[in-house]
């Protein structure tokens, strides 16, 4: 693996930086991801068992094949934002991050949002419950839900659908 690794990680880095627009920690966490599956996967690594590929030519594909498979992850979930606590909404905040206007803005938004949630069934409005508001995993939500992890997916899938369709509809979604 030390061989493996001295030839070819700093042409994956540079390979995999590009990929990722320069993100330098993401790149290394494909490469590493992709090392790692070199070490489980050695006889990938035998040009006679793969028909006389290259390692290199080997290890590319399986970075370029990572990054794809994290920007489509990146593109079905939710961008994730910071937990607000209950200081972030003190009128000294509010002035400093913003004013009144910005203020008036996202109570307006939240008023919508909390609209738009109930158009949702209760299962539905469940799921999204414990995912995004309690923060739990599918698993968690499932053991809690008493309902199996592939439902927690697909009811958050169209649980997200379906509030998507209603924000638009109240025009809280350009």
């Amino acid at each position: 693996m030390r061989q493996l690794y001295d030839a070819h990680a700093g042409v994956l880095l540079g390979y995999v930086r590009r990929l990722v627009g320069g993100d330098t920690a993401r790149a290394e966490d494909v490469v590493q991801e992709t090392l790692l599956r070199a070490w489980r996967h050695p006889e990938a690594l035998d040009p006679e068992r793969t028909g006389g590929a290259s390692v290199r030519a080997w290890l590319l594909t399986v970075a370029r094949n990572l990054v794809i498979d994290g920007e489509r992850a990146r593109k079905v979930r939710p961008r994730e934002v910071a937990a607000v606590s209950d200081t972030d909404v003190l009128p000294a905040r509010v002035l400093a991050a913003g004013g009144v206007d910005e203020m008036l803005d996202r109570v307006l938004l939240a008023h919508g949002m909390a609209e738009a949630l109930t158009t949702l069934t209760t299962d539905h409005r469940a799921v999204l419950e414990h995912l995004y508001f309690r923060d739990r995993s599918v698993a968690e939500t499932a053991a809690r839900l008493g309902i199996p992890e592939g439902t927690v997916k697909s009811r958050a899938y169209y649980a997200l659908r379906a509030l998507r369709v209603a924000c638009e509809e109240r025009g809280l979604v350009p």
